[in-house]
């Protein structure tokens, strides 16, 4: 497959691009500064803002993954970043893959109540950047003519080690036998590629780390 990674160069995206690339598969690492280059990875300059410049990027892609973030959190970044990539891959006849925020995701403490709105989980400082990964699932959601799934992390992502092992939910935050909510950025990496390759029929998916 021919994979589009919108945000190549962050955390994520970067980790996807590898993962992708060691399967097999065409990479097109979008970002608005490109990193190197490798046999299955070709870095493209994309300011993300661009809407005609994403378009123009995804016309030979079977899949786009969305892993895009700013620092302070921008919601109207985020949500016109997403908007724009939806629309070009509804033309198109794109899947997308939007790595999206846990905030979205129902507590497992209380189906009534989000992630966002659970101090267990989301801090009152993080609670502007969880309500942006909501704004951004509500925007997948009035796509309903694209192709896409809204992938929510655990509560805690960071880097870490590979090991191919972790357990798929749908809207409800997971967590693992030790009662913690985690995973590391190349596990989700797997399981994003995974999900590309194998798609289930959810719209709204999370993954945690399994012993």
């Amino acid at each position: 497959m021919t994979i589009a990674v919108l945000g190549a160069t962050g955390m994520v995206g970067s980790r996807v691009t590898a993962e992708a690339g060691a399967r097999g598969h065409r990479v097109l690492a979008l970002s608005r500064k490109p990193g190197r280059a490798d046999p299955n990875v070709t870095p493209i300059a994309v300011d993300a803002e661009d809407a005609q410049a994403l378009r123009e990027a995804l016309g030979t892609a079977d899949a786009v993954v969305v892993s895009v973030r700013t620092d302070p959190v921008d919601e109207e970044f985020l949500i016109g970043t997403t908007r724009s990539v939806l629309d070009a891959a509804a033309r198109l006849g794109v899947r997308v893959l939007v790595v999206g925020g846990a905030g979205a995701l129902r507590s497992p403490d209380s189906q009534d109540l989000l992630v966002a709105d659970d101090p267990a989980y989301v801090p009152a400082e993080l609670k502007r950047t969880a309500a942006a990964g909501i704004a951004q699932l509500r925007s997948c959601q009035t796509h309903a003519e694209a192709d896409w799934v809204y992938l929510s992390p655990p509560a805690l992502l960071e880097p870490g080690d590979r090991t191919g092992r972790y357990r798929r939910g749908t809207d409800t935050l997971l967590t693992g036998p030790d009662g913690r909510s985690w995973i590391s950025a190349e596990d989700l990496a797997v399981a994003v590629v995974d999900e590309i390759e194998t798609s289930g029929a959810e719209r709204h998916i999370t993954v945690v780390h399994s012993v």
